[in-house]
């Protein structure tokens, strides 16, 4: 999604370079300069990723050096707002198409894309999950409780987890975090509970998510930042040890995912000539959020 304004200010000043905080290991290519969601299997050494509204409905395969490796056609399914991609163990993709910028839709939806068809240029999804906030009754709801729209979600034991992304007229950073089952038909999102960031929309909006491999650490990503929950029980993450960490560079950040579970690939957005990069952090080199 497009990002609001100070973008082009701040990204000149703080995106000039990197420090030793993070690796930019390649840019992305132009046919992929709108990526915004990643996330690499344990079955294959690419790096999947897909394109928001107004993009292919394709899944891409990048390799190390930040070229094309595999294009995957999804057959039946239309990229309406697809806005993050998450794998199971074993190696399904999922692609949410949950975009909701409006908080008008209907549609909200999630792709399973088959481990056993990534080796192929067109496929279809195997099933869809389709679901709906039920706290939501209002479409749109009043310009204070747009809550609905969604960037960040992972899967785990056979659930999904969303971290929506708040739109509110009187921005104060929290998100809803919901779970919904990974079996196909039409579901009733669940609310697990709310979290709140910052009050800094620019700087404290939700924009992707993630889980490590080990099942241990939970990250939501900003566009400066992220924050981190450890020593939780079960999926009870809010209950954990929540830290935010700052990054060392404003962009327009639209994905991440663990490489293992003590690295993070994030990827950005090219906005005005700034980023449309992937880079690589270690968590632990990352200092506390101010």
């Amino acid at each position: 999604m497009k990002l609001v304004k100070y973008i082009v200010l701040l990204g000149l000043v703080s995106c000039s370079s990197t420090t030793k905080k993070d690796t930019l290991l390649f840019s992305f290519p132009k046919r992929v300069k709108e990526v915004s969601g990643i996330k690499t299997t344990a079955n294959s050494n690419l790096i999947w990723t897909i394109q928001d509204s107004g993009n292919p409905n394709e899944i891409y395969g990048i390799d190390q050096k930040g070229s094309v490796s595999k294009t995957i056609s999804v057959s039946n399914a239309e990229n309406i707002d697809w806005e993050d991609i998450t794998s199971d163990n074993e190696g399904n993709l999922y692609i949410g198409d949950f975009g909701n910028n409006n908080n008008e839709r209907k549609d909200l939806a999630i792709y399973k894309i088959s481990s056993k068809n990534l080796e192929q240029s067109e496929v279809e999804s195997e099933y869809k999950i389709m679901f709906s906030y039920p706290e939501q009754t209002d479409f749109p709801p009043k310009k204070k409780e747009l809550f609905y729209d969604c960037e960040g979600f992972f899967e785990m034991n056979n659930h999904f987890y969303l971290f929506t992304k708040n739109r509110s007229k009187g921005f104060d950073g929290t998100t809803f975090v919901y779970k919904i089952p990974n079996t196909p038909g039409n579901h009733q999102a669940v609310l697990l509970g709310k979290f709140k960031t910052c009050s800094e929309y620019n700087t404290c909006v939700i924009t992707s998510a993630a889980i490590s491999q080990d099942l241990k650490k939970v990250v939501i990503l900003s566009h400066d930042a992220i924050w981190l929950f450890e020593n939780f029980t079960d999926d009870n993450f809010l209950n954990g040890k929540a830290t935010a960490l700052q990054l060392d560079n404003f962009s327009q950040k639209e994905a991440i995912c663990f490489k293992d579970n003590n690295t993070l690939y994030i990827a950005d957005e090219k906005t005005k000539k700034i980023g449309g990069n992937l880079y690589e952090y270690t968590i632990s080199s990352l200092k506390p959020k101010p």
